[in-house]
């Protein structure tokens, strides 16, 4: 309650005092209410039916009134939105600004400035856009466009526009109301098309963003575009050289001077390290960041996405208005909603086209009797108006039982109107064509009304035919912890199991090891009778007796193809089938055989590649076969569902299966990287290239303590990246280079060995178990130098030599031990990089193959 006091004066002579009582919290509480409801009905938040928000509305409207085809200023086109808009031409610029930067609606000329540099747009006086063809196919029909007065009352604008196309979530929108907001993220024009033809298919569709940045984007927490959701975007950074990362892409919302800030800011605050950081973005965006020496590359990768806006998080919020109503809902909602309104629309828009259809050929199939008939002589006596319809009306009486309608007296009238120009050059023939074509068109409504749906999945199709090129996904979708904690996990335990008892786990350690793993690791198990179990890794974990195999299970792996053979025990048929377990509920026993009562498996392998092979089948020497040993090629056998029944072998018994070749990787080969900082390989182009590996290649380890280890190039494997000293693509004619000390013996060797052992899995050492042995060089280059400081003589002189190790010793065994390195007191060695000069092929640069530079008798030591 407030009081206000008024002094008044009558004649001069006294003042009274008026104390006037005003009530304002109940109008205080209607204004805002009204206020709030304004903010989010007419500014803030689109309308589900046409996408968009009154001033995007107005503008479309005020741009299809002026459309001429040509371009125009948009200076005169924020004037001629202002007679619907009563906000001003501040807010109207900048909505048209926005749309036209989306380039769906709205076609631009000029300098709109640019979302991923943050410039803004020239003023409107200087720039031109026009209605794009899409918007022109999609938004605007009169003759389905409720209308009401403008603001003023002088002109009319459309309630909603008639948009038959879901484009809220083409355009994307966001908005602050009084006490809601919304954001809705803009998705893939293409992929929205797909989305709308399956749910009109009846399926469930699950739609997600694009970004006109493009970049990376995790979407595993998007929750369907409603409220608690959040998606993780990166910039896409590529490591030009160790000494060079460049970002390609931004994330959606930052700036690439904005970017550039962060990245400034966490290098003040000592969370990265870089030398400079330059932005040369031009047609596509280029910032380039120099690292000072000794500085990995990938190490800095991470934490520019840890530190800086290379990662941002969005929380999307889909909040749209329904009948003057704002809703929450998921953008999947909001598409099944939008498309069936298109359909509806397109509906309309049939019925319409019908109905003119319908009169065109009525008045036509009139037209034609009147002339052909010459009705109109029936008029040439009458003298009163009346009397010419009534002429007329008798006239038509024969012939309206051939007519689709009654006839009126606007038809008629519309009769009288024909010249006689028109009467006397009136075509027969041409009259049938054109009543035949009607028919045929109206047939043709007809048929795409009866079947609507399939009319709609056209017009779709259409639009995607007509406008979708060039609207690609420009956001690859990207899990960016999809190894979680399992592939950081070190590998401390190692993986055992007993066969005959049915056990695994660490703790067996008295079992065969079957290999390293984490405590975070979820173990396969397959068994003989063709049944199998994921289950997490524990020190003992009882599966069933008689397994056939075991290993560390990867989640959806597609590439780790299982090659099996089993026997029905029911019917005695022997099968082939070919499976991959891409995903499974832990502790659940699954069967292999389909629907057999009982099986048996007569041949099992896991081929982490896919590999194809070749097995020789011998049958029982008592059955009727007339072939009892034969091979069976696994190549020609289909990839299926783990629960497939498979292919039929042969139903006579089986003695033994073995294999007799291994074939080529169904998947073909596979670019693997090796990432130190984690110890662990990967396809996403993270660490050192290993190379391209098929079904048969292996990786070598040297570590650190003089040992090697061949390995499978699993992505599953673990490697203790602090011990390794090189990892890389076997290669049976690798020579290995190696200095180190012979506790023993109490002397420096220098050797040089291939790999001669295929043992995968199993470390051996290559220097002396002594435990004063050490390894102190080892390199795999053609030609590895080294700097010798050593001292000679009584007088302990201090000397330096290169030494070409090459020329100290020949390629000898692993175990041999080597040539003495020098006669002299060893001091140190340091190893160096000869910079040769070689010639590459024609058009091709000089490379740095495994980390040596192309040069000129140049050395560097590392």
């Amino acid at each position: 309650m407030a009081t206000n006091d008024i002094k008044t004066s009558g004649n001069g002579n006294n003042g009274d005092v008026l104390h006037d009582l005003i009530h304002v919290d109940g109008l205080y509480q209607n204004w805002f209410l009204d206020y709030a409801s304004y903010v989010i009905l007419e500014r803030a938040v689109p309308a589900l039916y046409d996408g968009l928000k009154p001033v995007q509305r107005r503008i479309l409207h005020a741009m299809k009134i002026m459309d001429d085809g040509r371009f125009h200023k948009v200076a005169n086109i924020i004037g001629q939105t202002m007679q619907f808009h009563p906000h001003g031409d501040a807010a109207i610029g900048d909505a048209l600004v926005n749309m036209g930067q989306k380039e769906l609606l709205i076609e631009p000329q000029g300098n709109w400035g640019d979302i991923r540099t943050g410039d803004r747009a020239a003023a409107p006086r200087y720039i031109e856009a026009r209605l794009s063809k899409f918007a022109l196919e999609v938004i605007f029909n009169p003759q389905t466009t409720a209308w009401q007065l403008s603001y003023d009352g002088r002109k009319n604008e459309p309630v909603l526009l008639p948009v038959k196309f879901p484009l809220v979530l083409a355009q994307g929108t966001e908005g602050i109301a009084v006490g809601l907001a919304t954001k809705i993220m803009p998705h893939n024009f293409i992929e929205i098309i797909d989305a709308s033809i399956e749910v009109l298919k009846g399926n469930e569709t699950a739609i997600l963003p694009d970004f006109p940045t493009g970049g990376l984007a995790d979407f595993s927490n998007y929750n369907h575009g409603q409220r608690a959701g959040k998606i993780r975007v990166r910039a896409r950074i590529e490591s030009h050289d160790k000494r060079l990362l460049i970002i390609r892409d931004i994330p959606y919302g930052t700036t690439t001077t904005g970017l550039m800030d962060s990245i400034v800011k966490a290098n003040d605050n000592g969370k990265i390290k870089i030398k400079k950081v330059v932005d040369n973005t031009a047609q596509d965006v280029e910032i380039q960041i120099e690292l000072p020496s000794g500085v990995s590359p990938d190490v800095t990768i991470d934490a520019l996405y840890a530190f800086t806006d290379c990662e941002v998080s969005i929380s999307p919020n889909c909040c749209i208005i329904i009948d003057e109503k704002p809703c929450f809902m998921s953008v999947d909602e909001v598409l099944r909603i939008s498309t069936a309104q298109t359909m509806q629309l397109l509906k309309k828009e049939l019925e319409i086209r019908l109905t003119e259809l319908a009169e065109k050929w009525h008045f036509s199939s009139l037209e034609k009797i009147f002339i052909e008939n010459r009705i109109y002589r029936d008029i040439e006596e009458c003298e009163a108006w009346e009397a010419v319809l009534a002429a007329i009306d008798r006239g038509l009486a024969p012939f309206k039982k051939l007519l689709k309608r009654e006839v009126t007296t606007d038809d008629i009238i519309r009769l009288t109107e024909i010249r006689i120009k028109r009467i006397s050059k009136y075509n027969t023939f041409k009259a049938d064509g054109l009543i035949r074509s009607l028919d045929d068109e109206m047939k043709e409504v007809r048929h795409n009304l009866k079947y609507l749906t399939e009319y709609a999945i056209r017009y779709f199709e259409r639009l995607k035919e007509k406008f979708g090129k060039g609207r690609e996904r420009r956001t690859e979708i990207r899990r960016f912890d999809t190894i979680a904690v399992q592939q950081v996990a070190v590998a401390n335990q190692k993986l055992y199991v007993n066969r005959a008892d049915g056990f695994i786990g660490y703790g067996l350690k008295k079992d065969e090891l079957i290999s390293e793993c984490s405590e975070l690791d979820d173990v396969i198990v397959f068994l003989r009778n063709s049944t199998f179990k994921v289950v997490k890794i524990a020190p003992k974990v009882f599966i069933g007796k008689d397994i056939i195999y075991a290993s560390v299970w990867k989640k959806g792996d597609e590439r780790r193809i299982y090659n099996m053979v089993y026997r029905n025990l029911e019917n005695g048929k022997s099968f082939i089938k070919r499976f991959a377990v891409k995903s499974i509920t832990r502790d659940r026993e699954y069967n292999l055989a389909g629907n057999a009562g009982g099986a048996k498996v007569l041949y099992f392998t896991s081929n982490p590649n896919g590999e194809t092979e070749v097995v020789t089948v011998t049958l029982n020497s008592r059955c009727r076969a007339r072939n009892k040993v034969f091979d069976l090629d696994f190549a020609g056998i289909a990839i299926k569902g783990r629960s497939s029944q498979g292919n039929t072998v042969t139903k006579y018994p089986v003695t033994k299966i073995v294999q007799k070749k291994v074939g080529e990787s169904t998947f073909g080969d596979l670019d693997i990287w090796y990432d130190p900082t984690i110890g662990r390989l990967n396809t996403d182009n993270r660490g050192n290239f290993l190379g391209t590996f098929d079904s048969h290649d292996l990786i070598l380890a040297l570590y650190k303590d003089g040992s090697y280890q061949l390995t499978e190039p699993e992505l599953t494997n673990h490697y203790e990246h602090e011990a390794i000293e090189i990892l890389l693509k076997f290669d049976a004619k690798t020579v290995i280079t190696a200095v180190h000390y012979d506790g023993a013996k109490k002397h420096h060797y220098v050797k040089r060995f291939r790999i001669e052992t295929q043992t995968l899995g199993k470390k051996f050492s290559y220097i002396s178990d002594h435990r004063n042995s050490r390894l102190l060089f080892v390199s795999v280059a053609d030609q590895p130098h080294i700097v010798l400081d050593y001292e000679k003589g009584r007088n302990r002189e201090r000397l330096q030599e290169l030494i070409n190790l090459t020329e100290l010793i020949e390629i000898k065994g692993w175990r041999a031990i080597g040539n003495r390195l020098t006669m002299y007191q060893f001091v140190t060695l340091k190893p160096i990089e000869i910079h040769l000069q070689k010639e590459n092929p024609p058009g091709e640069k000089n490379r740095k193959p495994d980390g040596h530079a192309s040069g000129n008798g140049q050395i560097e030591l590392l």
